[in-house]
């Protein structure tokens, strides 16, 4: 089977000679062929003004399908174009929680018209999620789920699911609610299918139910749909009253946002939300340039470690070539403790109080590493640094370089495990205590160790 991307270069040509030629017809045809998020796909390589008329081909469901996929700026600029009726025709087909996330997108002129022309409990619903925190459960859920009540039968179920189903996000999985709305059960409708017509929903539904309140971090959230591999999660206010539900695409969507989120802290750049090439360079320049001040000031540090020693490198230049060897073999080490210990935390493997079995481990880690590295160092200085490239190497020299090497690597796989936990537990992200910030610190440690053994040693 030929895939999507293999096609996209045959697909677009032909879409552009389609509609050169007003061929719409056919287009329409081709178009049907696609799913939505390849639609979506191909429209960021079109024309804009082209968009608008292959956007009207689409048949109801399916545009509302397409536009939930294109990226906010396409979305703005197709309501824009919108007439009232094919506004409300659009928000009409949308889930609840796509048309929340298309809201939160918006500017304010357009946020008044979307809502001037959603429906009154579409427009209610709307409201009353956006009132919760950004990174909440509660602003990440739907309220379009089918609940069932407890003594309902098997196929009282199957008729309320056939009569109010066609417009819930999932009827995959069924809740099960008292008068007052408190979550009692779940029940799938695989369940309901297999089940005799008269048993009631009392007798099939799982009483143990995992939900989330509407406050709980999304983050916690997406790792409760990758742990127990749900596709649906209820979601609770104080009270336990079910006010909505979370399905599996927007947990994907978190995973997706935390994941880029913590990749950009990690490389020193403040997060964004816009793809790489739709943001302009001076956003770019503000998201760099912060960490690069402060890594550039910190590194500060290490040039006046080298200005103390100056006397000593004038005495044995030599020690001057493998500063940047033991600076990088460093920061090299403390990045894998970080990222190793950064994901961890990430999936809640580790904890601040596992902190003492994670540097013993490192510590054991960098025990065997430095080892392994200072001994293949000293065989390249004596054959490789000496006898080929004549360098003026020692037996001192190399032993202060190889247990520089050693203690290095040690200080460095303890400061990369460390950071991240204590960061994680006086409330800072642990993806900033990754490779920049911690090659900076470990930059400074190396050449204090490298020094003070040359200065044991060599007597400088």
């Amino acid at each position: 089977m030929v895939g999507f991307e293999e096609m996209r270069d045959e697909l677009l040509e032909r879409i552009e000679d389609l509609l050169k030629r007003k061929q719409y017809t056919a287009l329409r045809d081709l178009l049907a062929d696609l799913e939505p998020a390849d639609i979506a796909s191909l429209f960021e390589d079109l024309d804009e003004d082209s968009i608008p008329l292959l956007f009207r081909l689409l048949p109801k469901e399916p545009a509302a399908e397409v536009f939930v996929e294109l990226d906010p700026d396409a979305q703005e600029m197709l309501i824009r174009g919108f007439s009232n009726t094919e506004l409300k025709e659009v928000l009409d087909e949308l889930y609840l929680d796509d048309a929340v996330d298309i809201v939160e997108e918006m500017p304010a002129n357009v946020v008044k018209r979307i809502l001037k022309h959603a429906d009154p409990d579409t427009r209610k619903s709307i409201n009353e999620i956006l009132k919760y925190p950004d990174d909440s459960a509660g602003a990440l859920m739907t309220t379009e789920f089918v609940d069932l009540k407890r003594d309902m039968t098997v196929e009282d179920a199957l008729k309320r699911i056939r009569r109010t189903g066609t417009d819930k996000e999932t009827i995959n999985v069924c809740y099960v609610v008292d008068p007052a709305r408190k979550l009692l059960g779940i029940v799938s409708l695989r369940t309901i299918l297999l089940s005799d017509e008269d048993d009631t929903i009392d007798e099939i539904m799982e009483t143990h139910v995992i939900s989330v309140t509407t406050l709980e971090d999304k983050e916690d959230v997406a790792q409760t749909f990758s742990k127990y591999n749900f596709i649906a999660l209820p979601v609770v206010d104080k009270e336990d009253r079910l006010v909505g539900i979370i399905t599996v695409d927007d947990a994907i969507d978190v995973m997706e946002e935390e994941t880029t989120e913590d990749i950009e802290k990690m490389a020193a750049m403040l997060p964004t939300d816009k793809p790489y090439l739709k943001t302009s360079v001076f956003e770019t320049f503000k998201s760099r340039i912060p960490w690069l001040l402060l890594l550039m000031v910190s590194a500060t540090f290490t040039g006046q470690i080298i200005a103390r020693f100056e006397d000593a490198l004038s005495a044995f230049a030599i020690l001057t070539a493998y500063i940047p060897m033991l600076m990088d073999t460093g920061g090299n080490c403390g990045s894998q403790a970080s990222v190793t210990v950064i994901r961890g935390i990430s999936l809640d493997e580790i904890e601040f109080s596992d902190i003492f079995r994670v540097i013993w481990k490192e510590i054991r880690v960098a025990v065997i590493c430095g080892a392994t590295l200072a001994a293949a160092n000293f065989v390249k200085l004596m054959l490789v640094d000496k006898m080929i490239f004549g360098n003026p190497i020692t037996i001192t020299v190399a032993l202060v370089i190889c247990l520089t090497l050693v203690v290095t690597v040690f200080a460095a796989k303890v400061v990369g495990c460390t950071l991240p936990l204590l960061a994680k537990k006086i409330g800072f992200d642990p993806a900033v205590m990754a490779s920049p910030f911690i090659t900076t610190v470990v930059d400074a440690i190396s050449l204090m160790i490298y020094f003070n053994f040359a200065s044991l040693l060599l007597g400088i």
